[in-house]
């Protein structure tokens, strides 16, 4: 009856040995889950700050230019703004074809590329004719 008994209390050992055993396993099982399901969430939440982020900065971006422009036309619209536009025009005009020039190796020249003042005057007459246009 001894035996028996010690006989059941090593079964019943080894049974409570294995639960053990398994709910180890199922914890850790469930801790490697919980940690890839927060990872994921902060991979998520990472990503939509970014977007965020990214948004508010071409929204701030967006009202800066809107800002500038309507400064610009303001500055148009005072006594002499037309002539400085057009000067600055004309400069923006000279500058491009200096890197167009620096930049390949196809040269395009106006046709009177040596005149300066003629390559300012058609600048002007380009802005003249594009205000004129509206």
């Amino acid at each position: 009856m001894e035996k028996q008994a010690e006989a059941e209390r090593k079964k019943r050992a080894k049974v409570l040995i294995s639960e053990g055993q398994r709910q180890a396993s199922v914890n850790v099982a469930d801790g490697k889950k919980m940690a890839v399901i927060l990872e994921s969430e902060a991979a998520k939440m990472d990503q939509v700050n970014r977007a965020k982020g990214e948004a508010d900065a071409i929204f701030a971006n967006a009202q800066a230019t809107a800002r500038a422009i309507t400064e610009v036309s303001r500055a148009i619209l005072e006594n002499g703004g037309a002539d400085a536009t057009s000067l600055r025009v004309a400069e923006q005009y000279v500058e491009v074809f200096e890197k167009i020039n620096k930049s390949g190796t196809v040269m395009l020249l106006p046709q009177d590329a040596g005149d300066t003042v003629s390559l300012i005057s058609q600048a002007v007459a380009i802005h003249s004719e594009l205000s004129t246009s509206k």
